[in-house]
This record gives structure tokens, sequence and C-alpha cells, in this order.
């Protein structure tokens, strides 16, 4: 039986602490409720402090890191070749390909690196444009592979030995016509005269092919031995000998080698389409991360590529999701937040909720799947609903936050004020951090009504003090920020969690304007004090919509 399919569980881009454990929640329940598929939980940005906080806390690792959901090498339907080094004959090599209808051969040693690439077209040329009698001396072919094309045997000298210096020459005129053609190191194709056996013996020819079999005197055979000549017989007559002999030089003599074109099973489709354009090979080695030579794929590996399956969590908006996205297969999304811009192939399940968080629809879930939860789950869900809610602070919190989070502290056997104090003083701990890393530790894009797009981050702390010292900190990042990835206003609040307040910085064109028309106050000190504002996706969002459509009907 072989792998599982692999389907990836994942939250958003700026990670938070409910995009995080939601995901490893979630790919728990699909676990313990699917035998054929394996669900992984992966993170689509870097984690916040109070996140990396709650995993230590619980003793989980964190999501492996994924910066692009699209098809990759790895994702195509790479023809797996058989292993074949470049001591085969091209006899072999073209049995092989033939057997198995390879067109195109990677040449491997035996750690699986690639050492070069013989295509059917290659063999074909050799036969055809033999011209010179020293291929196989040029090609370093040894006697034993020689025997072995012949379906013959070596009756004396060295197996192992290699044909590298002379020509190859057909033994059938008479002694006195040979002698002048024969020179030393040659090697030559016999019948039964005994004579012209004993002139090739004479000359010091490195090899001696006898045909159809023909017995070998003891005494022809012991002289050979003597000058370290290598006689092989076979059952061919003399033209199959010279038909087939050829086909005994190692394949590495005529694979192609050097700068060869490879792809790796890391790259992204999308990057290595132009280049099988621009180079029409039939098929292009694939290299893993062990730099192993796993076969080949071709451009009409295209038209059955696997997308990856993916899952996602606490987000259903374009713009927040992992990019490329649009080439992932999306199978479920579970989320609390308002229907956002993501499309998807086919009909899905779809689960949201009006809660104040993620983790307080998974607890349901795995209340309804009759799942125990584990000490540990339990634990970054509640943390997860602290996070969320600003421990029941923000106007997202519903009762069933609530209920939630009080069976999951219970199973986790935690105190919810003492835990939140931690997890927010671990989340706050900002005077350390430079102002990129404070703004984008949780930061959206929104595109607004008109296709246009403004970026909200937020920082949430229980040390007024702290927030008023990143406030200067924060605004150049905001001007450098307004004008990328086609933002034209962007907002940051900095949230007191003990007060209820927001402080709302603001930057670019008619932003100002638009939270005077949102909120119906005016900026002090060049930021909007918001009482009881503390929810982005709650109270700022809903509120900065409203007033972009005031704002329009006025114009």
């Amino acid at each position: 039986m072989g792998d599982k399919e692999k389907i990836f569980v994942i939250g958003h881009k700026n990670p938070d602490t409910d995009s995080i454990c939601s995901a490893i929640a979630y790919a728990d329940i699909k676990n313990r409720t699917s035998q054929s598929k394996k669900y992984v939980p992966m993170r689509a940005g870097h984690l916040n402090e109070e996140t990396r906080f709650v995993l230590k806390h619980f003793g989980v690792e964190a999501p492996k890191y994924i910066t692009n959901i699209g098809t990759q090498v790895k994702d195509m339907d790479i023809r797996i070749s058989p292993r074949v080094n470049g001591e085969e004959t091209l006899k072999s090599v073209w049995r092989l390909m033939g057997d198995n209808s390879i067109v195109t051969l990677p040449i491997r040693n035996e750690k699986w690196k690639l050492e070069g690439l013989v295509t059917i077209g290659d063999i074909a040329k050799t036969y055809m444009e033999i011209k010179d009698s020293t291929l196989l001396s040029d090609a370093k072919t040894q006697y034993q592979k020689i025997a072995e094309t012949l379906e013959g045997k070596i009756i004396t000298g060295e197996e192992k030995g290699v044909f590298d210096q002379g020509k190859v020459i057909v033994g059938m005129a008479t002694p006195e016509k040979m002698k002048d053609r024969v020179k030393e190191h040659d090697l030559i194709i016999l019948g039964d005269r005994e004579e012209t056996q004993r002139m090739a013996i004479e000359k010091k020819v490195s090899c001696m092919v006898i045909g159809m079999n023909v017995p070998v005197k003891e005494e022809i055979i012991e002289k050979a031995k003597k000058e370290g000549i290598v006689i092989i017989t076979s059952p061919y007559d003399t033209f199959n000998i010279c038909r087939q002999i050829t086909q005994s030089i190692p394949v590495r003599y005529i694979m192609q080698k050097g700068e060869l074109i490879t792809f790796s099973t890391e790259e992204f489709t999308d990057d290595i389409q132009e280049v099988m354009i621009r180079h029409k090979h039939r098929a292009f080695p694939v290299i893993n991360k062990k730099g192993e030579c796993i076969g080949t794929i071709s451009r009409r590996n295209f038209l059955d590529m696997h997308r990856k399956k993916v899952i996602l969590v606490d987000h259903n908006e374009r713009d927040q999701a992992v990019d490329n996205i649009e080439k992932a297969e999306i199978e479920e999304i579970i989320d609390h937040h308002k229907l956002g811009s993501l499309e998807t192939m086919k009909p899905i399940s779809f689960r949201n909720k009006p809660v104040g968080c993620t983790a307080t629809i998974l607890y349901q879930i795995y209340d309804e799947q009759k799942l125990e939860i584990s000490p540990v789950i339990a634990g970054l869900l509640c943390s997860a609903i602290i996070s969320d809610t600003l421990m029941f602070r923000s106007p997202t919190c519903t009762l069933q936050d609530k209920m939630a989070a009080g069976a999951l502290a219970l199973i986790a056997d935690i105190d919810i004020t003492d835990h939140a104090k931690k997890m927010f003083k671990a989340g706050s701990n900002l005077r350390e951090k430079s102002s990129e890393e404070i703004f984008y530790q949780d930061y959206k894009k929104f595109v607004g009504d008109g296709e246009f797009a403004y970026g909200v981050g937020q920082i949430s702390s229980m040390d007024s003090e702290e927030l008023m010292e990143i406030e200067e900190k924060l605004r150049p990042v905001m001007i450098s920020e307004c004008g990328r990835n086609g933002i034209t206003k962007v907002f940051f609040m900095l949230t007191n969690i003990l007060e209820k307040s927001t402080r709302l910085l603001y930057y670019g064109e008619e932003s100002e304007d638009l939270i005077k028309t949102a909120f119906e106050k005016e900026p002090e000190n060049g930021a909007f004090y918001l009482e009881g504002v503390v929810s982005r996706k709650k109270q700022l969002i809903p509120s900065i919509m409203e007033a972009i459509q005031i704002m329009e009907s006025d114009f």
C-alpha cells in the first residue's frame, strides 16, 4: 500500500494564535476520523511571540512553514527510471529502454547521482554514423562486456581488462595478406583458420574474437595466455559479430554530459514551463532534495499534475491566504470571519459561524464527532479563544466562546485569568522587536468596494506605556507599506486590553476623512482615540466599509 494522500491544514499569512492552534486541532480531528488521508498542519507566516509562548507552554512543535501552495515538480507524475550506470553496454541499455518504452534515460552512479543522459536517438545515431574502427578502444570497452554482448565467453585473458588501444579488424583474408593490416593491440575477429590465429598472436593483438563457437586448440590458448591476449568465443557468425560488437561500448561514451537541464522536486511548475518550452527535449531529469536523480518529467506531465489539497482555517480571503492558493484544491474552510473573495473549483464544506474564534467551532466539532480532547489540544484551543476574544472583552465574543473556553480550561487544567496574563505578557513584549516585526505581527490586507485595497494591523497589550513607545516606530513602516501591493490606505490599531480602547493610527489618501466618517470623531495628535473599540473584524472593518459607501454616495 502506498503513502496516504496528504492534505494541508493551514491558516492565514500573518498567523495568530487562533490560526496556528486551529490548524493543529483540525488536523488532529481529521486524522482521527479518516483512514485514507494524512492531514498535516502548516503555517503561512512567522509565529508571533504570544503563539510561541502557547506552543512552548503545551509542548507542541510549530507547524512547518510554507510560503507557496502552488504545484511543484514533485506534484507531477514523475517517471521513475531504472538505475543505469555509465558502464552498461549500449545493447543492455537499448533493450531496457525498449522493454520499458523509455525514450530518455538518466545515467546514474551507485549513489543515484546524475552522470549523464541518453536517448533512443543517441544510440541510433551511434549505429548509423559509425565510421571509425577505433570506436571500441576510444570508448575503453571492457572485454567482459564484449563477451556478454556477443553472448560468448572469455577462455583466456583478463576478464576485467579494457580494450583501450588499436582498431577492430576482421581477419577474413589469408595470413600473408593480413600481416600488413594487423597491428599490435588490435582486436581481430576470426574464424577457424589456425594460421590466422597464430599470425594474430605473433602481431601481439589485444584480443581475438572467434565465431561459431569454433574450438580453440590448447596450444593457441597457451601462446595467447603467454602474450596476455584475450580470447573470446561467440556462437555468432562473423557478420553478426561485426554487427553487434559496437553495442558493447559503455553508454557513458555516448551519453550527454556537462550542463544538463534538470529540475528540482521543489521547483514550482510555473517557473519551469518556459524552460521546457524553450528546450525541446522529450524529457528532463528530476533531482530530489538529497541530490539524487529519481526520474524524468516531460511537457505531457503538465496535463496530469496533482494540485495540492488544502483545508483553510481562520480565513477565507484570497489576499490573506498562502501564495498561489488559486493553484491549490481547497477541500474545506472553517472560519468565523465575513465571507471573502476566495473561489473554489467545486462545492466544498464551508463552516462559518458568528463566534469570536475558530477554535470555538473546532471545540464544537470535537463534541459532534464524539472525540475526546487531549489536555494539550484543549490548552491550545483555550489559548486561541482567550487571544481572539481578548479574554472575553472583545465584542466578537459570544456565550459559545465563553462556554467553550471554560470547558477546555478544565480539560487542560489551566486557570484562564492566570494563563491569559502570561500569554498577553509574552505577546506584548515589543520593546526588543524591530518596527517591521511589530507592524507585520498581525497585519491583514482588505479589498474595499471599487477594488481599492487597504491594510489594517493590530497590536494588543496590557501595558499602555509600551503602546505609546511603539507608536512612533510604526509610522515610517506605515508610510512605506502604503503604495505596495495596491494598498492606498494603512491603519494600525494600538489596542489596550485593560481599558478596552484603541488608538488608531492612519496614513494614506483620504484615510483621515474615512475614519472621521466612520466614527464621527476628530483625530488627536495624529491618531483617533476609539473608546470601546478592540475588534478589527467586528468593529473597525465594518465601520470602514460603511464609511466607504457613504463617502462614495456623497461624491
